[in-house]
């Protein structure tokens, strides 16, 4: 196949996810549908819980890209409306244990389940959605299908252990952390985009072409969400700001940040991440350093690179409205200040 460059556009309006919203609306109505049908239980504990995130207010980035992969590969069917339901729960399965290891106390602008439920509880639901997640898989009886979403579910936790181990460990290299970044994140964002490509019966180098934008759209997606917790124009994340930076995070600006700084900068990204400075004047001096050394600039053009790696990917698809509705969200990706 040949392929095209096709450059993110220098000027003009800003990026907007509009297009694929557009694109993707009846796919993901379907969708919407199965997910509710299936988060399901006769234990009651089990759908409010799972509801109380899953009706957040999320993008519903990874099922999208299940939706618009399958209308770029010109797929008739439905099997993918299923699919991206197991994505989501997969997905939504990963926050809910993530909210538990970090203690985290808000997500999307509310309340995590684990302050409103409780841990055991929490833990217990998203267990109960990754078997949903399967029970859709083998229901779908393609094992393609099956090996890149239990592959992509094994690498996620991969990833979130290597995070774990990672954590207050202010040596974490910029290669680490984007092979952190790329299994935690990326790695369902490319699995989604790949299996649109399988049920569609496409070539295998159109499965990994749609793999490859999924990925690199993943890693600008959580290159940009790093940049947004130190980011003081950023609007409303939906978390609490500067949680990073009192977890003791290494995510690309502080890397950068503790790169570019001198002595007495670098003594205060060793406390910091060590966990002996951790308060609002603190975390007030993190951002400070971080702007004196461009590095939420410098962590969106790392994001742009990816992003554009993305469109670059699906450049061997015919041009139109699902590639260029593709293209834009990749754009937005590192556009986005929410």
């Amino acid at each position: 196949m040949s392929a095209e460059v096709v450059p993110i556009r220098p000027r003009g309006p800003e990026p907007s996810l509009t297009p694929m919203l557009a694109l993707t609306a009846p796919g993901m109505n379907s969708v919407n549908s199965v997910i509710l049908d299936r988060m399901q239980s006769q234990i009651p504990l089990i759908p409010a819980l799972a509801g109380h995130l899953i009706s957040g207010g999320g993008k519903r980035m990874r099922p999208m890209l299940t939706i618009a992969g399958a209308e770029l590969c010109g797929y008739q069917g439905d099997r993918h409306h299923k699919l991206a339901a197991a994505v989501e729960f997969i997905h939504t399965a990963t926050l809910l244990h993530d909210d538990v290891v970090d203690g985290s106390d808000l997500r999307r602008g509310k309340a995590t389940a684990n302050i409103v439920y409780g841990n055991p509880a929490t833990v217990l639901v998203g267990d109960f959605l990754f078997s949903r997640a399967f029970e859709l898989m083998v229901e779908d009886g393609s094992l393609k299908v099956l090996k890149i979403l239990s592959r992509a579910s094994a690498v996620i936790a991969e990833g979130e252990v290597d995070q774990l181990t990672a954590q207050r460990h202010i040596e974490t290299s910029e290669e680490r952390y984007l092979a952190i970044i790329g299994a935690k994140t990326a790695a369902l964002f490319a699995a989604a985009t790949r299996i649109a490509a399988v049920v569609a019966e496409k070539s295998e180098a159109e499965e990994r072409a749609l793999e490859d934008y999924g990925r690199n759209l993943g890693i600008a997606f959580q290159l940009v969400d790093d940049a947004m917790d130190y980011d003081s124009e950023s609007g409303e994340m939906g978390k609490g700001k500067g949680d990073d930076f009192r977890d003791g995070k290494m995510t690309l600006p502080v890397i950068l940040a503790y790169a570019r700084g001198d002595q007495e900068e670098r003594g205060f990204w060793q406390d910091a991440i060590a966990g002996f400075r951790t308060e609002d004047e603190d975390l007030a001096h993190a951002v400070e350093l971080i702007n004196r050394h461009d590095c939420v600039s410098a962590t969106r053009e790392r994001a742009r690179h990816f992003a554009q790696r993305a469109i670059d990917a699906i450049a061997c698809f015919p041009a139109g409205e699902a590639r260029a509705a593709m293209a834009e969200a990749a754009e937005f990706a590192v556009a986005r200040r929410y």
